[in-house]
């Protein structure tokens, strides 16, 4: 039911109804805590997919109790959560792992919760929990309240899926003593039980299960978050209003105003107008128009929430003064990204680097968004299409391979310079050797000793217990073909001092 206004800024209203959590939801949801504990513990891969795929039909079949539809948005949410779980089944790297599987997981939650306005988009994301506590008494509450008969179909389940498990160990380790082929198939399929592994398979297990069920009490009965009451700031006069965001405009206008007079003018211009290098006059001020074109955002959405909005005139100055804050703006993205294109030529490229990148695009997306709705006067479908850009910026982040970009970038820039002036040409080292396997086939191509420097630590990464093809990606399996055929020379025999930056003549630069 809809939400008084009594109840304070921030209460969501609880669902009409809540279906019950059927034996097939509870078994989905301990099928997902098993997969969980089972594929999870060596690292990420397919697992996800597969541990995913046994959580989305359990909130199927709960969605499906509560006679929900499968919406158009819906649709795209989930299709997008499955694309971001497929990044760790490719690449290795681990940040964008971590930051594709949390959006998945949020996605997910949007998916179930729906939404339309910013509150319904932006407190569904982190929904799931607030469902995890209460997840586990709605399964017991709802066994408990079904007959004998209903209860009794789940007990015949566990008993044929016991059976079998005994059945594959036996037969299993008969069939791999006799077999050499069968032992090394086997080998990669199953997980190496230690007793010493299992309070961790347990944390995993619970982990899966709880996630599994939160995701079904979502889909079988969403809290409507679109219903939250918050109410708009208190209306200000308008010169109250409008005189700092007119004088912030002006100071937007003088800033771009000198980007075109120094940057358009090129590197002769940088160097004239300002006594710095290309690379030095990025480095000064990149990070700073990051935080401004973030902080911008803030402005824009505290200014809204206090516009005037009492007549026709008081909107039209609303739009228009903020409207130009954002196109200024747009000013201080191309600004920052033209002096991270200086910095990367000058420097080379990062994977710190190469993601502030990508999140100053997605900025810039966002401002367009922002111009587009003030010049369409339609807001509504804001929110979820901003959200939308976000999360295809982070599935093409992570899909595209960072570190790959990255190795092959520096690699690319040092056999340039190797054409141009071999007796100078030199790359710093410390930017590729931290970097994960899915870098092997770019610093690959290296001539030695900057190969071997380059994939010494790596190599040593790979060199340890293999993981099983469901717990790593395939640039792994690449990586390791690779270091097979031609390993790294031993790191006694080139030095580590002389591993943080050499040429041609093997001599620290």
């Amino acid at each position: 039911m809809p939400v008084s206004d009594a109840g304070g800024w921030l209460r969501p209203s609880d669902p009409e109804r809540r279906a019950g959590a059927t034996p097939r939801v509870v078994l989905f949801a301990l099928l997902a805590g098993l997969l969980t504990a089972w594929l999870l513990y060596d690292g990420m891969g397919a697992n996800l997919l597969i541990c995913g795929a046994a959580t989305a039909v359990g909130a199927g079949f709960a969605a499906r109790a509560a006679s929900r539809r499968i919406r158009p948005w819906t649709a795209a949410w989930s299709l997008l959560a499955l694309a971001l779980l497929a990044v760790p089944t490719l690449w290795d790297a681990g940040r964008p792992t971590l930051l594709a599987v949390a959006c998945a997981l949020g996605l997910a939650s949007l998916a179930l919760h729906g939404g339309r306005r910013w509150a319904g988009v932006l407190f569904a994301l982190p929904g799931l929990l607030w469902h995890l506590v209460p997840a586990t008494g709605w399964a017991w509450t709802s066994m408990e309240g079904r007959s004998p008969v209903e209860r009794d179909r789940i007990v015949p389940v566990l008993k044929a899926l016991a059976v079998a498990a005994v059945l594959l160990t036996v037969f299993g380790l008969l069939f791999a003593g006799a077999d050499a082929g069968m032992a090394d198939l086997l080998d990669g399929l199953t997980p190496h039980l230690d007793l010493d592994q299992l309070p961790a398979r347990g944390l995993l297990f619970a982990l899966g299960t709880f996630t599994a069920l939160g995701f079904a009490h979502i889909a079988a009965g969403p809290r409507r978050w679109d219903r939250t009451v918050i109410r708009p700031g208190r209306e200000r006069r308008r010169l109250e209003w409008a005189l700092p965001l007119v004088a912030l405009d002006l100071m937007f206008g003088v800033f771009a105003v000198i980007q075109a007079a120094v940057v358009l003018g090129g590197a002769d211009a940088v160097l004239s107008n300002t006594g710095m290098s290309r690379s030095a006059y990025a480095r000064q001020g990149f990070w700073q128009l990051s935080v401004i074109t973030a902080l911008t955002l803030v402005v824009v959405a505290v200014a809204k929430c206090w516009a005037p909005r009492s007549t026709a005139a008081d909107r039209r100055v609303a739009r228009i003064l903020l409207g130009l804050l954002c196109v200024l703006a747009l000013t201080v993205v191309a600004s920052a990204l033209g002096r991270m294109w200086f910095y990367v030529d000058a420097s080379g490229l990062t994977s710190l680097r190469l993601g502030v990148l990508v999140a100053e695009i997605w900025l810039g997306v966002v401002f367009l968004l922002l111009i587009t709705a003030g010049l369409t006067g339609r807001t509504g479908w804001l929110p979820r299409v901003v959200v939308l850009s976000g999360v295809l910026t982070v599935a093409v982040y992570g899909l595209m391979g960072p570190d790959a970009i990255v190795a092959r970038q520096n690699v690319d820039r040092y056999e340039q310079s190797l054409r141009t002036d071999p007796h100078t040409a030199t790359i710093d080292l410390r930017n590729v050797r931290l970097l994960s396997a899915d870098a092997v086939p770019a610093l690959d191509r290296l001539p030695e000793p900057q190969r071997s420097c380059a994939l010494q630590l790596i190599g040593r990464d790979l060199a340890g217990e293999s993981k099983p093809w469901y717990a790593t990606g395939a640039s792994v399996a690449r990586a390791r073909e690779i270091l097979a055929e031609r390993p790294p020379v031993d790191s006694a025999l080139i030095g580590r001092r002389s591993c943080d930056r050499v040429g041609p003549g093997f001599g620290v630069r």
